[in-house]
């Protein structure tokens, strides 16, 4: 954890009271933080640190924008990202997680690295489904997305992608099969029979 010293907070020496920081989570933090879901992003930090009699209350504000694969065509999209978390901290004989906002963290320490815990802010923040606005998408994955998809006659979902074109560059043999190049690694398993098995 040693590269990630800057988000180190000595809990025993601060004195009772409301203590300020700030973090600017950039290009270095999110390569060396090697999470799944984002890997891309600016986002600020404010944290307040109320120390208590019992505890330590820490109360945070993350903005800015992550880069993440849209659902839909893959290509990287712009997520927002606004919102305020909040972490008690305990000081006891070993670290354990009593709920999802309290924590205890070993006396002996007297210590907390809080770098996880605002990438885990900044992946809760990110909606389920997200997708590129309408248009927005990479043509050729799209038409190709719309070509595959399933429609049903009673379907009125919004999400279907009928205002994003055809890419006129698609052709298409007399198998129906389309002309794009494809990387040649994968082609021996064109040719890969399955009903044998």
């Amino acid at each position: 954890m040693a590269k990630f010293s800057l988000y180190n907070i000595s809990l025993k020496s601060l004195s009772p009271g409301k203590h300020e920081y700030a973090y600017e989570l950039d290009k270095k933090y999110f390569d060396a933080i090697d999470g799944d879901e984002v890997k891309k992003g600016n986002v600020k930090v404010e944290l307040t640190v109320t120390k208590t009699l019992s505890s330590f209350e820490f109360d945070f504000d993350l903005k800015g924008i992550v880069q993440i694969p849209c659902d839909r065509c893959l290509d990287e999209m712009d997520q927002e990202i606004d919102t305020q978390n909040r972490l008690i901290v305990k000081l006891g004989e070993e670290y354990s997680e009593e709920s999802d906002e309290v924590i205890i963290i070993p006396e002996a320490e007297g210590e907390i690295n809080i770098a996880w815990f605002l990438y885990e802010f900044i992946a809760l923040n990110i909606p389920i489904k997200h997708v590129h606005e309408a248009g927005k998408c990479n043509r050729l994955m799209a038409s190709k997305f719309h070509k595959h998809q399933a429609k049903s006659i009673d379907d009125d979902d919004d999400d279907e992608i009928d205002d994003v074109p055809l890419d006129e560059d698609i052709t298409f043999n007399d198998d129906g099969k389309d002309d794009i190049k494809t990387d040649p690694r994968w082609d021996a398993l064109k040719d890969l029979n399955f009903e044998d098995n």
